[in-house]
């Protein structure tokens, strides 16, 4: 059977090249010039690039995105690879549980966030009525209460996805390799260790990549939650592009933010696939 040829893929190349390639090339000349958004850009070299060097909040905010980042992959993958594996069960009540579980995949996370902002209220919500536990319940106050309420937002909204995606993967798990360990006498733990993992590790792989993906790209919550707050302590790169872009009306020092965030999770994007064999990956199917 031949291959398709390029025509089946003309389709998808061409969007991409029209929301995707000339966005970021304008972007990249606009990264070089002084625009407010409404009189026309005016080039000005290297500007923008000389002011982010000397930024101290753009480094600060490039590192707040990857250990946001980090906090999201270390907490999520390995709740999500036991709900996961748990989900692709048999066991009583599982799918009722699995429907309850995953509600949070089907929010916004603008709703999410507003949800939170108002339970975390340091005067009406629950911090509020458990001073014992959270002092004087403003979470939100302190960089460390913010990174931590941010990356619980983050695994109880993202958890689901990637449990359902490590539900699938357990379950194109071959029977018969259960089965042999089980006459082997390997018990539940054994079996997790050296054959449920070893078989999820393409699926592994690919969730981890989705996070760090979705943590470089972390938006929505920081506005709604923290505004970058207290102070820049939760000023990601992509808050900051808004900041600098829609409340200075400084597009150009946007995009160049925006380039920034670009050849950051391109790098990072390449590290994890060169490290991980992501480009390497086979099908552990049987036959393929």
């Amino acid at each position: 059977m031949s291959r398709p040829g390029f025509a089946w893929a003309a389709p998808a190349a061409v969007f991409f090249l029209i929301f995707a390639i000339v966005p970021l090339l304008l972007v990249a000349v606009l990264s070089f010039t002084s625009w407010d958004g409404i009189t026309d850009p005016h080039f000005n070299g290297l500007d923008n690039w000389t002011g982010l060097i000397h930024d101290p909040v753009m480094t600060q905010s490039i590192g707040t995105t990857l250990l946001l980042t980090v906090l999201g992959v270390v907490t999520q993958t390995p709740i999500s690879i036991l709900l996961g594996v748990w989900a692709a069960g048999r066991q009583r009540n599982r799918a009722v549980l699995s429907a309850v579980y995953f509600v949070p995949l089907l929010l916004s996370a603008t709703a999410v966030s507003v949800v939170w902002r108002a339970v975390l209220d340091p005067n009406f919500g629950v911090p509020s009525q458990l001073t014992w536990l959270f002092g004087d319940g403003n979470l939100l106050g302190s960089r460390t209460g913010a990174i931590g309420v941010l990356t619980f937002v983050g695994v109880w909204q993202f958890t689901p996805l990637h449990a359902l995606i490590y539900q699938g993967g357990a379950r194109a798990i071959p029977q018969v390799l259960y089965q042999a360990a089980a006459v082997d006498g390997a018990g539940r733990v054994r079996q997790f260790i050296h054959i449920t993992l070893p078989q999820l590790r393409n699926t592994i792989i690919t969730s981890m990549i989705l996070m760090v993906v979705g943590g470089l790209t972390t938006f929505d919550t920081v506005l709604i939650l923290t505004q970058g707050g207290p102070g820049t302590d939760t000023t990601v790169s992509a808050y900051y592009m808004y900041q600098k872009a829609f409340k200075s009306f400084d597009f150009g020092t946007g995009s160049a933010i925006a380039l920034v965030l670009v050849v950051v999770a391109t790098l990072i994007s390449l590290v994890v696939v060169r490290v991980s064999g992501y480009d390497r990956m086979r099908s552990t199917a049987e036959g393929l």
